[in-house]
């Protein structure tokens, strides 16, 4: 298995990102002649932080350091949802979950008389659009299973319904079946990496409290964890 980096929740922090992009370009603990390495992006690039904006465009053009998997969070999909109506339930559902910060990061003024999909679609523009849709919902690499929230407990992952992934909670965190792969995740956060004999969550708060971490697979040692902090 070549050296993989999973990054958990990111919600805005492009500071935070950036940084942890330079950890694992930099990261001592890689030979030097090891092939370069994945990193795996585990969605939710927006909400909560400042710069979502940025943080999109930053894992959208990847790095010549590592090879770039991004994969669709909750919050990319309240968002996408948006793109489609001006349904008040479905715009207070995204910005009761943080979508005011990425309308703020993307110049768009918040209306309490309405929403405008228009205007949503005209910021993000048409290629931040087509890559968000084409996002996939997870990413299997050696016996890791790399997903946003995580999965149905004893149903095959190809009968795995796409919501479920990337919503779930209780069933799959008090879970302690075998999955068939050990399940990298974010979606629920934890003060530090959530570490069981069948999962490993790594959101640790980059909206708050401004801690993003990443944990770093080789398959034949435990995991390994980096993260970067805010304030």
């Amino acid at each position: 298995m070549a050296f993989t980096y999973a990054i958990g929740d990111i919600h805005g922090r492009d500071a935070l990102l950036e940084r942890m992009h330079a950890r694992i370009e930099h990261d001592p603990h890689r030979p030097k002649d090891a092939p370069g390495p994945v990193v795996v992006h585990l969605g939710d690039y927006i909400d909560g932080g400042p710069e979502s904006h940025k943080v999109l465009d930053r894992v959208m053009r990847g790095s010549e350091a590592f090879e770039t998997v991004a994969l669709l969070g909750n919050h990319e999909t309240l968002m996408l949802d948006c793109l489609e109506t001006d349904d008040r339930d479905v715009w207070w559902n995204w910005l009761s979950n943080g979508g005011d910060k990425t309308l703020d990061a993307f110049g768009i003024p918040f209306k309490t008389n309405g929403f405008d999909p228009r205007a949503l679609n005209e910021a993000l523009g048409a290629v931040r659009i087509r890559w968000l849709r084409s996002l996939p919902i997870y990413h299997v690499i050696d016996h890791y299973l790399f997903v946003h929230a995580g999965i149905v407990p004893g149903i095959p992952l190809e009968d795995q319904q796409a919501k479920d992934m990337i919503w779930i909670r209780g069933r799959f965190l008090e879970s302690s079946a075998d999955h068939g792969y050990t399940v990298v995740h974010g979606h629920t956060q934890t003060e530090e990496p959530d570490v069981r004999s069948n999962r490993i969550g790594i959101d640790t708060g980059a909206a708050r409290p401004k801690t993003l971490t990443a944990a770093a697979l080789d398959g034949s040692k435990p995991p390994r964890f980096l993260s970067v902090s805010e304030g």
